[in-house]
């Protein structure tokens, strides 16, 4: 596969790309099958319709890498957490976490036997799945899962949650551990029924400043690390800790790949961390509107990366309105461009 043989700094003939959130609301294939079972949970939760979708980018799209059809609120829903997606609104908990009596009323062990619909996914995907392309698992990071189990829901302050952080950090770590001990479980599953590789999100990594970081999540995301690693040292796992470009210089750990989000030069982080990882990433994904914008930005990247182990990505998710033919041109051009980079 030459995505994992990109992930494990092996040459490859071409640069493989994929894209963060290329199962979604732009394709009208996807959008009729979500339409078919009713809602975003449903999907997720039928595991032949949410393998369905998994694959469809790479059908239609011509991806190297398929990422499991799922979210990282699964987690904490099957810990107990009562979870409704709201239009317009996103994700919405009715009963956020306060203290401690509230997690004790979780169970870490109780999410990681409820979430086979999520096995059952990639168990299907990679049967169904063309032999050359990888199949990626993933989950959110313990910080980020837990930015929603305090806050209710999405938040633009991070207000609770870092309230906590300084004036109440044992049950923050408290939460995170919890945490944690199911995510490690979940992606040993994920990694037992088929995927290739993992991701770990850390979406609100630059919600913290630098010693809050590296307390409250990047420790736990190394935890999870150094157990996968353990237990399947030939699984690739990817991080991306989405804008900590001041942190750079401190970044290390038992991982292949780390993704660039887009508000990080793709060139400082080839400078700190091209030595010891594969890049992923980081097209703007708004250029993602204009085919002169994707050409010049694939164009600039390609040619930072050149002779660095690359894997293509967007810089964050691509969005519900980008026109289908301009992802596919992306895909293409991508794998032309890169030939003999």
């Amino acid at each position: 596969m030459i995505f994992i043989d990109a992930c494990l700094k092996k040459p490859t003939p071409y640069t493989p790309v994929w894209m963060m959130r290329q199962a979604g609301r732009y394709l009208p294939q996807y959008m009729a099958v979500r339409k078919s079972v009713g809602g975003f949970l449903e999907l997720c939760k039928d595991f032949r319709k949410a393998s369905e979708v998994t694959i469809q980018p790479v059908e239609i799209l011509g991806v190297d890498a398929a990422i499991l059809f799922s979210d990282i609120l699964v987690v904490p829903l099957e810990m107990g957490l009562d979870l409704e997606f709201v239009a317009g609104e996103g994700p919405k908990f009715k009963n956020p976490l306060k203290n401690l009596e509230d997690l004790k009323a979780l169970s870490p062990e109780k999410a990681v036997k409820n979430l086979q619909y999520v096995y059952d996914t990639v168990a299907l995907t990679r049967q169904n799945l063309s032999d050359d392309k990888a199949l990626i698992g993933f989950c959110g990071s313990p910080w980020t899962v837990a930015t929603y189990m305090i806050e209710g829901g999405t938040t633009k302050t991070y207000a609770i949650c870092k309230k906590m952080a300084y004036s109440n950090p044992e049950l923050l770590h408290e939460i995170l551990r919890s945490v944690t001990e199911a995510t490690k479980l979940y992606l040993e599953n994920q990694i037992k029924n088929g995927v290739n590789a993992v991701q770990i999100f850390d979406s609100w990594a630059s919600a913290l400043e630098e010693s809050a970081f590296f307390e409250f999540s990047w420790k736990y995301i190394l935890e999870i690390c150094d157990y996968l690693k353990a237990k399947f040292p030939q699984i690739p796992i990817i991080v991306f800790p989405k804008g900590i470009s001041g942190y750079l210089d401190k970044i290390s750990g038992n991982f292949d790949v780390f993704g660039v989000d887009w508000s990080t030069p793709i060139d400082l982080a080839a400078k700190k961390l091209g030595q010891k990882y594969t890049l992923q990433g980081n097209m703007e994904p708004t250029r993602l509107y204009d085919k002169n914008a994707i050409k010049q930005g694939v164009s600039q990247i390609l040619e930072i990366m050149k002779n660095r182990p690359h894997i293509f990505n967007l810089g964050h998710g691509i969005l519900p309105d980008i026109p289908v033919e301009n992802a596919k041109y992306f895909i293409n051009l991508v794998h032309e461009m890169s030939v003999g980079k």
